[in-house]
């Protein structure tokens, strides 16, 4: 597996995945400390810096996009800005850079609180990604999406997850939302695990 990491910060994915033999062809990482901690433990691996200049980047194929982009517009310990702050929009950026590298798989993952915000950014990353017209409703047109589900779109199939590290052998409680979408959508039917998302296309 060939992928792009993005919001990388010090690497946590490629430390988890390099016994599996996945490759990283690249970095988005703009901060100083993590950028040197990249540059000395991934001296062959480009940091191509800004990840809203992902137009300019000229990279090889991957298979993956993964990212977690900043949480603070989420996060209840932040001011939730949501989408209307510059690093919450680049869950949408995020989105876009899918579009253009077309991968395969995306991942991404962020805090817990980005499936209640006031503006539905939840919603509008699950539309982005999955290729509706349109941000994706909460059930019952809530305001807060569920802690799992799966969405259906033209482009892409989205399942999301909560997950807490406490037990994933971590000794800590770290609750993050995890997103996969995978880029072939099919048909769904009874039984079928698309078939039962929770979460609805207005």
């Amino acid at each position: 597996m060939k992928y792009l990491s993005v919001c990388s910060g010090i690497e946590a994915a490629s430390v988890a995945w390099e016994s599996l033999g996945w490759n990283p062809v690249a970095f988005s990482e703009i901060e100083p400390f993590p950028s040197s901690v990249l540059a000395e433990r991934f001296p062959d691996v480009p940091n191509l810096g800004d990840m809203t200049k992902y137009h300019e980047w000229n990279i090889p194929a991957i298979d993956l996009l993964v990212g977690g982009t900043p949480c603070q517009a989420f996060s209840v310990a932040g001011k939730r800005g949501s989408l209307g702050d510059d690093r919450g929009n680049l869950c949408l950026t995020f989105c876009r850079m899918a579009d253009y590298f077309a991968p395969k798989w995306v991942l991404w993952e962020n805090v817990p609180g980005v499936l209640s915000t006031k503006d539905n950014a939840f919603g509008c990353f699950l539309g982005a990604l999955c290729g509706a017209d349109a941000p994706v409703i909460p059930p019952g047109g809530g305001r807060k999406h569920p802690n799992s589900g799966v969405v259906a779109g033209p482009k892409r199939t989205v399942a999301w997850r909560v997950l807490d590290a406490q037990w994933h052998r971590v000794p800590q409680r770290r609750k993050r939302v995890f997103v996969l979408a995978g880029q072939k959508v099919r048909k769904t039917g009874p039984g079928d695990l698309a078939g039962g998302f929770e979460g609805r296309l207005p």
